[in-house]
């Protein structure tokens, strides 16, 4: 049995490992459980033609991001950090702020962190959309659901 090694041509919309587009509903779910899940997604572990060097994942359309938990008591005592570039600029944010304020970007961080350092990140990252609510401008891509496995 040969290995067959998969060419960039073959992963671009038109090729024959075309990207699927998939729809998760992550209300009721746990952040990190949903970020693990959408990160595997992204990167094209979850197919066997998977080649570290290519972006082979597939786009994910995450609903319902609002409604996301987190476990214990972490609203209030997990912080999210960014410096804004000046002296003295290190801004720090609870968790249950930015999900009032923006809730796709607690997700959009926790994949982020799930992904590898490297310039694939930038291009993986972009296959991700998040909306609050049920409604989602995706529907012309016909998404498939994807049930999460827990």
């Amino acid at each position: 049995m040969k290995t067959v090694s998969i060419r960039a041509e073959d992963v671009k919309p038109g090729g024959i490992y075309a990207p699927e587009w998939l729809l998760i509903d992550a209300s009721g779910k746990s952040l990190g459980r949903v970020a693990s899940q959408v990160a595997k997604i992204l990167r094209g572990k979850h197919k066997p033609i998977f080649t570290p060097h290519l972006d082979t994942g597939d786009y994910v359309i995450v609903i319902n991001v609002e409604k996301v938990r987190l476990t214990g008591s972490k609203m209030k005592d997990k912080y999210y950090y960014h410096h804004t570039g000046y002296p003295g600029g290190l801004k720090a944010v609870t968790a249950e702020k930015l999900m009032q304020k923006k809730p796709t970007e607690l997700l959009r961080l926790a994949v982020k962190g799930m992904l590898p350092r490297n310039a694939l990140n930038r291009k993986i990252l972009h296959k991700l959309k998040m909306y609050t609510g049920t409604e989602h401008p995706h529907q012309a891509q016909q998404p498939r659901a994807y049930a999460l496995p827990y």
